[in-house]
């Protein structure tokens, strides 16, 4: 079947019906209308809409390998340097639609699923079904356009502990083994759009594994038997986009995954009880250069957002004459530019990799990721020193339907612009920056490609500086 519209979306996740919980209740509806989710699962739907229009289609999809039929570009192997620009492209359409606030559009483990499956031969050494189930996964979800979210976060009882040594422990693990299938107990943490999803794929976690037991990778329907999603608290605070002009719209939930003796059919196993080819898989394959493409072009259109609302924020205000405005606007720009630029340089620099598979330069882009881990809250910060005050106490969009009214269009005006416009723009402002999916947004960015103390670590450890140290020993010599 070719790539799915919104309503296809939305007729799946009615008919999904997974154990969701949320304030100790288990939500008796459909996620499409619950407050906590519709909000995103309307944006979803949106995304996929766009894959439809006329004027995107050849930018949006591509013609299936297998079927013929058009199918989502993001499961696209790119083979050449155009084949990354298009990816882009793509990305880069589904990231403007949501100003770069959801984390995990389909896009990103749409990548995730190609990048292993384009490397799925490494897992053959423990059973050459596991390299076509990887396969089968790619083709089954490019081909019916499913939906994923997935885990690799364990929780932790004893954080000084660096070897599970019982089957008690929180970590999810696989308890059983039959001729069918395994079956796993546990907990993961953070799944992001929990519930939302057609499946979920768990991965091994982060780092150097210490346990071969969490040393496994799968996929799970949403509502398969034994499986919990345990939702955060929600952040939804009403359906004007007036008053809530991001949350009511981007709102992503978050999810902790119980799962209760879950059985998984081997063709959804693709490998398990080996940290070493787990360690092999994700260093070996395109995973994280083609990830990190994935993660840089949306937060640079996150950061375009940012400096947008900076600007409009200074201009209804009447600052821009004031030198320590344009320290702050241009602090922004500077971060842009460079995210731009080691984005641009990744795809330059691109080669194919042993899988044939065309790789942006992956050094480039965990710079990238590194710098966006803070720039990006200094961002916020920015917006909150713009605002000031004028953060503290904004009309909402019932008081401009009341008596009110009048006096807030004489009294609340802005120096460019009317008092409803000035509203509007300062809700914005305090949504993305105040309130709690404000703070959400900021820590999630901090954090979204793991601790970024691990991250520095990597970077340090991985970029070739050889040369550079040649150089300065030839001048000492």
């Amino acid at each position: 079947m070719p790539a799915i519209s919104g309503k296809e979306y939305v007729s799946r996740m009615k008919a999904l019906e997974p154990n969701v919980w949320i304030n100790g209740e288990r939500m008796t509806e459909a996620i499409c209308d619950h407050s906590a989710y519709k909000g995103a699962v309307k944006t979803k739907a949106e995304l996929y809409d766009l894959q439809q229009e006329d004027k995107l289609v050849e930018r949006m999809t591509y013609k299936s390998p297998t079927s013929g039929e058009r199918v989502g570009r993001s499961f696209l192997q790119p083979k050449t340097k155009e084949d990354l620009e298009s990816r882009r492209a793509m990305i880069k359409t589904w990231a403007t639609h949501t100003y770069g606030m959801m984390g995990r559009t389909p896009d990103y483990l749409n990548t995730v699923i190609m990048t292993l499956a384009a490397s799925a031969q490494v897992v053959s050494e423990q059973d050459p079904r596991f390299s076509n189930n990887l396969l089968h996964l790619y083709e089954r979800a490019r081909e019916y356009d499913l939906s994923f979210t997935h885990s690799f976060i364990n929780p932790k009882s004893q954080r000084t502990s660096l070897k599970a040594e019982s089957l008690n422990k929180p970590e999810t693990k696989i308890v059983k083994q039959t001729a069918d299938g395994v079956y796993l107990k546990g907990a993961r943490l953070l799944a992001t759009q929990g519930g939302m999803t057609d499946e979920i794929l768990l991965l091994p976690p982060s780092g150097k594994i210490y346990d071969e037991e969490n040393a496994f990778c799968l996929s799970i329907p949403s509502n398969a038997k034994g499986v919990t999603f345990v939702c955060r608290e929600s952040y939804f605070n009403g359906e004007s986009t007036f008053n809530y002009p991001l949350s009511s719209r981007f709102n992503e939930m978050d999810t902790m995954l119980i799962f209760n003796n879950v059985f998984v059919p081997w063709e959804h196993v693709y490998f398990h009880h080996r940290s070493d080819l787990a360690h092999k898989l994700f260093s070996r394959s395109s995973f994280t250069p083609l990830t990190l493409h994935q993660v840089s072009i949306r937060q640079i259109t996150k950061l375009e957002f940012v400096l947008g609302l900076s600007q409009l924020l200074v201009k209804s205000m009447a600052l821009s004459d004031y030198h320590h405005i344009h320290q702050k606007i241009s602090e922004i720009i500077i971060g842009l530019e460079t995210m731009k630029a080691l984005l641009d340089r990744a795809e330059v620099l691109a080669r194919e990799d042993e899988w044939g598979t065309m790789v942006p330069h992956v050094h480039s882009l965990f710079v990238a990721v590194n710098s966006f881990s803070s720039l990006y809250p200094r961002s916020i910060e920015i917006l909150q020193l713009l605002g000031a005050g004028g953060l503290v106490a904004i009309p909402s969009e019932e008081d401009f339907h009341s008596s009110l009214q009048d006096d807030l269009s004489m009294y609340y005006q802005g120096i460019d612009c009317d008092s409803v416009t000035r509203a509007k723009l300062f809700r914005v402002v305090y949504d993305l920056t105040m309130s709690r999916f404000g703070t959400r947004q900021t820590q999630y960015e901090r954090y979204f490609f793991g601790d970024p103390m691990r991250l520095v670590t990597t970077l340090y450890h991985g970029y070739p500086r050889d040369e550079y140290m040649e150089q300065v020993q030839q001048l000492i010599d």
